[in-house]
Parts: structure tokens; C-alpha cells; sequence
């Protein structure tokens, strides 16, 4: 097989920001879980290398630029609740539910169709909800550490006004030269390139179930998977959708007991992949999605380093890295939210009550935010 430039130079291009862009995301979400520094390695690991296999299976099998990642708004949910009672093993039975209603969604249609009709300014308000806390870190980075957040704000503003994709990336190898000048990093570094996979036995509670399985779930089908379905429709591609949630979802099952939160289908890679730029015959395109794939595989085998890394760094910091890497996303949820005049009441209600971080019977705020804002658009239709 013989790939071309354009697809090799894209598909390199997408590893890159793909991982670059959200693994302190994913990290601070699995540690919010209460996952140890080896089990935050593990769930790193598992995730990059269970998106870049996802993705090149998906990609050969189809001949389509299908492009997987993990879930970025799945992991700021994550980070933004609190630690179940039981510990991380409760997370792990989370994301093992997490990985069966996927896999539910693309085997059984009424499913799908049901996370499809949840209200959009609805899901939009709990994605941004969510989102919130963590894009509050880059202006308290700059207000407890002034030159070292700044210089991290500034790589991103500069480059970001060049090239929007490069702009998280940037401030990511800012943040890392600033740590490895400031910081003593612990010996042998470079020895923990790949973690060993740890092995968690899953728990399971009803506090899990509905405060960290279900909002992990449908943020991950609202915000990830039909949005990723919707950018393959704009580039020409039209591949059943259920097949494909399908296999994201066996991935996410297999990935859970070695820390893994949850993967999907790609929406910002997968744009990258399927663009006329990544190659100009279509046919040829699914190239770019398999070249990201090894590179996601690449990254998962330094996934230790990357933790060692991260755990040696002021927490400020790698939240504020974090932040940046979500504002768009941010962004783009709280104009979906706002957009329609007549959910806009519901939707602010769910925001607030997401953002808030109440968190009752053990079960977070993204529940009940969801549960409240419902609760107010059927008030007010009938």
C-alpha cells in the first residue's frame, strides 16, 4: 500500500493534535476518579492505543477516513465530578456500562434515536455546564503563577492566530519547557515510556450508574459520535452509523478494565482526515485516518512519560493547558445551548445546575442538570 504525501502529511498531522490537544484532559479526569498515578498511566495508554487500532480497523474495513478518539468532553465530565465512594473500581464499572449502551445504541436504532431526540439546547447546556470549571484554569494559572501562565496563554493566542489547530499543541510545549526547567522531574523519566497495563476490577453502584455512566454516555453520543457521523455526511461519506457506534463501543468495553474511559468517533481529526486536503481523491482519503492511527498507537506506548510528566508538574498548570484545549469546544456548546429562543430558560437552568457541581446520593451534576432542564421544557410545552 502506497500512502500518499498529502494523506501521510495529514494523518501525522491529526496524531498529533489529536493527542496533543487533550491528553492532560484525560489524565486530570481519570485522577479526579480516584485512579492512581499507574492506573492514570494504564487508562492513558489503553485509550490512545485502543482509538489509533479502533481507527484503523474502522478505516480499512470501510475504505473510509474514519477517524476515532477518545472522549475530550467525556474526560472534562470526569473531571468535573466527584470520585465515586468506591473508588476507582466504581469508575471502571461506569465505563463499562459506558461501553455496552454504545454498543446498545449502534445494535438497537430506537436507542440511537432516543440520544438523538434529547432537546439540543439540552445537551449543549450539560456539555457546557461540564466545561465550565475547566475553562476557568488558564485565568487562575495566570493569577497564581503570572509568567508561566501568561507565557502558556500567549502560545496559544500567537500560534492560534496563525493556525487554529496548532494553537493547543503550542501552549501544550510551552507548558512542558516551562516544567522541565522549573520543576525536578523524577529520575528514569524516560524509563517509564510504557506503563504497564494494571488490571481494575470493575465495581458497580447505582450512584456510578446514573452520575458517571449515563452523562458519560450521552456526552459521548451528543457530543462526539453524531457529530463525527455528521462530518464524514458533509465530506461525501454516508457509512451507516450503527456499525461504526458498534465497534467504538466494543473498544471502549475492552478498554475499561485497564482504565479507560471511553472512545468514539473523531470530529476535529475526522475533518482533518476526510478534507480535500488530506488527499484529493476521496477514494484514497481513508489513508490519512490509518497513518493517525499508528501515530495514536505511537503516543500510547510513551503514555508513561506523558504521566510521569504531568505528575510532576504544578496542577494549575496542566489544568490551564486543559482549559485552552476546551474553549472551543466550550464555546461552540453554549451557543447551541442559547441559540433557540424557546429552550433557553431550560437550558440555563441545566447549565447552572451542571455547573454547579451538586452532587446528591453521590450521583453529579451533569444528572441532575439534565434531569432539571427537562423537567423545565416539559413545564413550559405543556
Amino acid at each position: 500500500m502506497r500512502i500518499s504525501a498529502p494523506a501521510l502529511a495529514a494523518g501525522l498531522l491529526a496524531g498529533f493534535v489529536g493527542f496533543a490537544s487533550s491528553f492532560a484532559v484525560v489524565l486530570q479526569g481519570l485522577r479526579a476518579m480516584g485512579a492512581s498515578p499507574a492506573q492514570a498511566a494504564s487508562g492513558l495508554m489503553v485509550l490512545s492505543i485502543a482509538m489509533g487500532l479502533c481507527g484503523i480497523l474502522l478505516s480499512l474495513w470501510r475504505r473510509l477516513p474514519i477517524s476515532v478518539a477518545w472522549s475530550t468532553p467525556g474526560a472534562a465530565l470526569l473531571a468535573a465530578s466527584a470520585a465515586p465512594a468506591g473508588g476507582f473500581a466504581e469508575a471502571v464499572g461506569a465505563f463499562l456500562l459506558t461501553g455496552a449502551l454504545i454498543v446498545l445504541a449502534g445494535l438497537w436504532k430506537p436507542l440511537g434515536r432516543a440520544v438523538a431526540a434529547i432537546p439540543p439546547p439540552l445537551a449543549n447546556a450539560m456539555l457546557a455546564g461540564v466545561l465550565l470549571g475547566l475553562c476557568l484554569a488558564p485565568v487562575r494559572a495566570v493569577a497564581e503563577a503570572p509568567a508561566m501562565g501568561l507565557a502558556i496563554f500567549a502560545a496559544w493566542a500567537v500560534v492560534g492566530r496563525l493556525n487554529r489547530l496548532l494553537a493547543v499543541p503550542a501552549a501544550v510545549l510551552v507548558a512542558l519547557g516551562l516544567i522541565g526547567a522549573t520543576v525536578e522531574l523524577p529520575p528514569g523519566l524516560l524509563a517509564a515510556a510504557g506503563p504497564a497495563p494494571v488490571w481494575v476490577t470493575p465495581a458497580f453502584s447505582p450512584s456510578a450508574m446514573l452520575g458517571i455512566a449515563l452523562p458519560l454516555f450521552l456526552v459521548t453520543m451528543a457530543s462526539q459520535n453524531i457529530p463525527g457521523m455528521a462530518v464524514l455526511n458533509a465530506n461525501g461519506y454516508r457509512p451507516a452509523p450503527g456499525p461504526l457506534f458498534t465497534v467504538t463501543g466494543l473498544f471502549t468495553l475492552l478498554g475499561a478494565p485497564l482504565g479507560g474511559h471511553a472512545v468514539n468517533l473523531a470530529a476535529i481529526t475526522a475533518a482533518l482526515c476526510a478534507s480535500p486536503e488530506a488527499e484529493p481523491d476521496p477514494a484514497r482519503r481513508w489513508q490519512a485516518a490509518v497513518v493517525a492511527g499508528v501515530v495514536y498507537v505511537g503516543f500510547g506506548l510513551l503514555a508513561g512519560t506523558a504521566t510521569a510528566f504531568v505528575g510532576a508538574a504544578p496542577p494549575i498548570l496542566i489544568q490551564a493547558v486543559a482549559g485552552l484545549a476546551l474553549l472551543g469546544a466550550f464555546g461552540a456548546a453554549l451557543q447551541g445551548a442559547l441559540m433557540a429562543p424557546e429552550g433557553r430558560e431550560a437550558a440555563v437552568i441545566c447549565f447552572l445546575v451542571t455547573a454547579s457541581g451538586l452532587t446528591v446520593a453521590g450521583i453529579s451534576g451533569a444528572f441532575w442538570g439534565l434531569l432539571a432542564g427537562g423537567g423545565m421544557l416539559v413545564l413550559r410545552r405543556g
